[in-house]
């Protein structure tokens, strides 16, 4: 018994000096989540969709048909779910991440659930691979603190909008690379969007931001 509670105790110790170490490097430099670390993102024991997911994909009100790019997608605890809603005839999910191991896990969800309306990019934001007015909503899921070059992201995420499209962008201080409301606001606005919707608090929230129809 004190054999086990020894290993438990150096396990959190690990835990913390591991989260420590990733907070403080997260500070001064842009690092993704490391893909040895998904699990964080997307917790292995959920057999059924959390309820985190489910209040993100209620707020996107996303229908059959749309096209939806999940930017930054990890371990696809979105494109999952979304791909399912938006049907596999004609709407399509772009699961897009600069690490290949990430996308990877996507791949290997999809296809254990039968799942084919998936595309891929293997590559950051910013990168110009994205299309040109294709996509209908997208999401970016603790996302922006870890791109370099914002600017260029942002003007390369609003392109790929649909006029009428939605960005939903979630934050929470959990992430060593959090961003505070008035700073995605001051980002996302200096390159069209407008604020359509915020949820939750200075903490931990979700903002809904709208390519202006008459654009």
């Amino acid at each position: 018994m004190i054999i086990v509670l020894y290993l438990f105790f150096i396990l959190i110790v690990l835990l913390v000096i591991i989260t420590v170490v990733w907070r403080l490097g997260s500070q001064r430099y842009t690092l993704p989540c490391p893909v040895w670390m998904k699990w964080l993102l997307d917790p292995p024991g959920f057999k059924r969709m959390s309820g985190r997911t489910r209040k993100t994909i209620e707020l996107l009100d996303i229908a059959p048909g749309m096209n939806v790019l999940d930017a930054g997608c990890g371990p696809g605890r979105l494109s999952i779910p979304i791909a399912k809603i938006i049907g596999p005839d004609n709407g399509i999910v772009t699961a897009m991440d600069i690490q290949e191991g990430m996308l990877d896990d996507v791949r290997m969800r999809a296809k254990k659930e039968n799942i084919s309306n998936i595309n891929y990019i293997h590559g950051g934001i910013g990168e110009k691979q994205l299309p040109f007015n294709h996509y209908d909503r997208a999401v970016m899921i603790t996302v922006i603190g870890e791109i370099p070059g914002r600017e260029m992201a942002m003007k390369d995420i609003f392109n790929a909008m649909k006029p009428g499209g939605i960005l939903l962008v979630e934050e929470t201080i959990r992430d060593p690379h959090f961003q505070t409301r008035s700073a995605v606001l001051k980002l996302t606005g200096d390159h069209g969007f407008i604020e359509k919707g915020f949820f939750g608090n200075r903490f931990s929230y979700t903002l809904l931001l709208e390519k202006p129809i008459d654009i």
